[in-house]
């Protein structure tokens, strides 16, 4: 039921994200990326929603690799997504950018679906999750474990690739054929392999219709950012970062990997002295989240927002708005400040 509500929900979006083409904010005249390849400075907070989608699921991961899953804390990451969301909307009408209304529409019902699944899992977790919990020996079961295992595949899966190509068929295979239905704490045990079960079909189900959605309402996207940096050394070679033109005054510009591996590449280039200029013909600010202690304080970079990791006692993700031009220094230093860098919003 759930599944049919979101695809319906998705399906009425699409349209009229085709209707509302995204605007773009007008990226800098003197930019030397190629129009076609450019995105306006917007994208860098709006891609945050779709990433904390990303961020939440990899914290559920590690938390069920040794805890059962109704301690994971649905509604407090229900809350999480809003509120962020909500700051990345104040500050878009405070720098005046374009309003980019298609890209909002699709915000929201990624958001929108995603709250509705938290709250389900949240009222199933504390009922019958409990229930089969109290009534087994405290130690978790082998769905249990199969379940992190997966859990875990999906996040490393969705940072390059979105969601519904994810093969949830071949895991529900997988769970019946490789995980023994019979052992020790049979109630717990039967219960979680209903809850994967049910999980993994609709999933399936939900994501060829979504792919057949996307499909026919978007063009695939870009796997690959061009930028321009300062100097390209001789003899520089990073993974899937590739050299397209030399420039005479000395700069160079590249084509990057995008989304997770962005932040992977950027911060070889800064270890190599190389710095970023310009991002997809954004010369402005980028948007980076990092993991800092809870007395972390900056007192040269903007913050958009903070949030507690529910999951990682003592820890709060910042959401840190960065110069792009300062943006490989600051890679580069962030671990001597005691900081993990999660993400860099590279549209």
């Amino acid at each position: 039921m759930a599944g049919n509500v979101r695809f319906a929900l998705l399906s009425a979006v699409m349209a009229l994200a085709a209707i509302f083409a995204p605007a773009s904010a007008s990226p800098s005249t003197e930019s030397l990326i190629e129009p076609e390849e450019r995105r306006g400075v917007e994208q860098t907070f709006l891609t945050y929603p779709e990433w904390f989608l990303v961020h939440s699921p990899a914290e559920f991961a590690s938390e069920i690799a040794a805890h059962p899953a109704h301690e994971f804390p649905f509604a407090g990451h229900i809350g999480q997504l809003w509120s962020s969301y909500a700051s990345v909307i104040r500050e878009q009408v405070r720098q005046d950018y374009p309003a980019n209304p298609g890209y909002h529409v699709m915000i929201g019902v990624i958001a929108g679906s995603t709250t509705l699944e938290y709250a389900l899992r949240w009222i199933y977790e504390n009922t019958l999750g409990r229930i089969s919990w109290a009534l087994s020996s405290g130690r978790l079961s082998e769905e249990d474990r199969y379940a992190a295992v997966v859990a875990q595949d999906y996040v490393d899966f969705i940072r390059q690739e979105p969601w519904y190509l994810y093969d949830f068929g071949a895991k529900l295979k997988k769970l019946w054929s490789t995980v023994p239905a019979f052992g020790p704490d049979m109630v717990r045990k039967w219960e979680r392999r209903y809850a994967l079960t049910t999980e993994y079909v609709v999933k399936a189900a939900y994501g060829k219709l979504i792919e057949k959605a996307t499909r026919a309402a978007y063009t695939p996207a870009l796997m690959t950012t061009r930028v321009q940096v300062d100097r390209m050394p001789e003899g520089l070679a990073i993974d899937k970062v590739k050299l397209l033109r030399r420039l005479p005054d000395g700069t160079a510009i590249l084509d990057m990997p995008r989304y997770y591996d962005f932040r992977i590449a950027a911060t070889s280039l800064a270890q190599q002295g190389v710095s970023l200029l310009d991002i997809a013909g954004n010369q402005s600010v980028i948007l980076v989240t990092v993991w800092a202690d809870t007395a972390f304080k900056d007192a040269h970079l903007r913050v958009l927002f903070e949030q507690p990791l529910m999951t990682m006692p003592g820890r709060k993700r910042v959401a840190l708005i960065v110069p792009v031009r300062d943006l490989s220094a600051f890679l580069l230093g962030a671990p001597q400040r005691g900081l993990r860098v999660e993400h860099v919003y590279d549209y």
